[in-house]
């Protein structure tokens, strides 16, 4: 098998998944550590992080959207979405890290499904992306 006849999507996918998952983790930390300062920075930069990896991963998604189709993209651009939202309110002069943490959480929680429905899809309907 060669990787110019593998999708890229679901390589990169990773990234940008793997940060909101540490950004969360860091707002559980912020939560309950002593160190809130620390936390609540490493979250803020790991959800950036995240951000930034998801809208690049989504170029090479568009050059895939002939063979996948249109399914799955309303729900990716909400989750996007939800972070986005975080991001900002993270960063306003009156941040409300309370409300970004449930949209982290909220994120997370669509992001944990849309894997199981990925992986449902390639086990029975033997479909790669």
């Amino acid at each position: 098998m060669s990787i110019r006849t593998h999708p890229v999507h679901p390589l990169l996918i990773a990234v940008p998944v793997g940060f909101w998952i540490v950004s969360l983790l860091s707002d559980a930390l912020y939560l309950v550590s002593a160190e809130a300062d620390l936390w609540s920075a490493l979250a803020l930069y790991t959800m950036a992080g995240g951000f930034l990896a998801a809208l690049a991963v989504a170029l090479p998604r568009f050059r895939e959207i002939k063979e996948i189709g249109l399914a799955q993209m309303p729900v990716n651009v909400i989750v996007v979405s939800l972070y986005a939202a975080s991001l900002g309110l993270r960063l306003g002069e009156a941040p409300n890290t309370g409300l970004a943490i449930v949209l982290s959480v909220v994120g997370v929680s669509i992001l944990a499904v849309l894997a199981w429905l990925g992986g449902a899809r390639v086990r029975v309907q033997d479909v790669s992306e």
